[in-house]
């Protein structure tokens, strides 16, 4: 027989209880602070902030512990709490043409302005386990650990120079805030690329490899791919200009896409791109990848049926709260909707046995 478990909210209150031991870990073993998860597990804590929609490394640090590592509660805490946070304005569009860069490269173009600088990454070590690091041993300083300075063209400007890429589009109209605003279709590239920016990294990544491998028609080159801090301003209305409040972490990526070109364009490049807190790079690489998938109605080009150029799945499925609420919602109590059910299957069950009877009678 099928029955309701009752008990609920002492069973709740125990399992927090619980979730917090857990948390804790062995007592004998120092706590971890908010400033070593800052410091020490920064990707995580970019992760978090840029899928959370709210740049403040020390918040995020922070969700990051109470969630225990699991990056998507941790994102789930920050967006539950920026509902709470009031808005006193709107910043400035961002320069990223005059980002202090701690990592700029470039797969189309070796000789660049400013140079090649490769900066934080894990390109080009071997994956092997550091042992030294479980003997707590330290890491030797960077022999060079100064930014690229300022005013860093953008590679794609080169080719603009030549018409060998399309202009990037300039709309003053100020996009809808999906932070506030409810997603709707049609979406535009401006509304798009604020879906991508806070989507899951994991999905995103899955959806441009699939471009990659022959599921939209996307050829793509890194044409820059840059990490560092730009300033934040904001315009004062008592004092007639804007101001500098601050400066955030930004990865920047611009894909060189092929083009055949059509009966008003020339044969040209096209462009993808994406933009996302922190250091992301996986991330910003693979937002540009579906971005410029998604484009292929606007550019003329055929729809082959593949995941990534569907505006509607992808932003319907790529953020990871919805998916995850939706998802683990089955695990909750549906002992109405079960006990339904299991009352037809055995309806059904009854019936057919006595259509077995009956036939094997005649």
């Amino acid at each position: 027989m099928y029955v309701a478990v009752k008990g609920g909210e002492q069973a709740i209150e125990s399992a927090h209880a619980w979730l917090a031991e857990e948390r804790r870990g062995d007592l004998n073993i120092a706590e971890l602070s908010i400033a070593q998860i800052r410091e020490q597990l920064k990707l995580a804590v970019d992760r978090v902030m840029a899928e959370g929609s709210l740049y403040d490394p020390d918040l995020a640090a922070l969700a990051i512990k109470q969630s225990r590592g699991d990056l998507i509660e941790a994102i789930f805490l920050i967006r539950a709490y920026r509902t709470t946070l009031p808005r006193f304005g709107a910043s400035e569009p961002v320069d990223t043409g005059a980002m202090a860069c701690d990592r700029r490269i470039s797969a189309t173009f070796k000789d660049l302005p400013g140079g090649q600088v490769l900066g934080p990454t894990f390109d080009y070590t071997h994956r092997l386990l550091d042992f030294k690091l479980a003997a707590d041993g330290e890491t030797p300083d960077a022999p060079s650990r100064e930014s690229v300075p300022g005013d860093v063209p953008h590679v794609t400007e080169f080719l603009n120079r030549e018409g060998l890429i399309e202009e990037a589009p300039h709309d003053d109209t100020p996009p809808p805030d999906l932070t506030r605003e409810p997603l709707e279709m049609p979406a535009d590239r401006a509304l798009r690329l604020q879906a991508l920016t806070r989507a899951d990294e994991g999905f995103t990544l899955g959806l441009a490899y699939s471009t990659q491998r022959g599921y939209a028609r996307n050829h793509a080159f890194v044409g820059e791919l840059r990490i560092g801090k730009v300033a934040v301003e904001m315009d004062i209305p008592e004092l007639g200009f804007a101001i500098e409040i601050g400066e955030v972490t930004l990865t920047e990526c611009e894909t060189v896409n092929q083009f055949k070109g059509s009966k008003t364009e020339p044969p040209q490049f096209t462009r993808g791109y994406g933009l996302v807190f922190g250091q992301s790079e996986r991330k910003a690489i693979s937002m540009a990848l579906v971005d410029r998938a998604l484009r292929w109605e606007e550019l003329g080009e055929d729809n082959v049926g593949a995941p990534a150029q569907d505006t509607e799945f992808v932003l319907y499925h790529a953020d990871n709260i919805q998916a995850t609420g939706f998802l683990e919602h089955i695990k909750l109590p549906h002992y109405v909707d079960f006990q339904s059910e299991l009352e037809l299957v055995r309806k059904l069950r009854r019936e057919a046995g006595a259509d077995q009877v009956q036939e094997a009678a005649e």
